[in-house]
């Protein structure tokens, strides 16, 4: 069988899709992310500014000096 991994964005979507599933009387597994939002948006910002050419570079033979 297939496993899909649903991602609801709002607590209306979770409570939808959980409905959902229990009407069609579907076993269902659910986690919650091991990680701390606040450092989950860190890391996320940290992309996004990356990919504006924000921060600093370092090359890599330089790392240890």
């Amino acid at each position: 069988m297939e496993t899909l991994i649903v991602q609801p964005k709002t607590r209306e979507q979770l409570a939808a899709l959980k409905a959902f599933v229990k009407a069609l009387k579907i076993d269902y597994t659910s986690s919650e992310s091991p990680y701390d939002p606040e450092f989950v948006e860190k890391i996320l910002q940290g992309r996004e500014d990356i990919k504006n050419g924000k921060g600093v570079k370092i090359d890599t033979k330089d790392l240890w000096k």
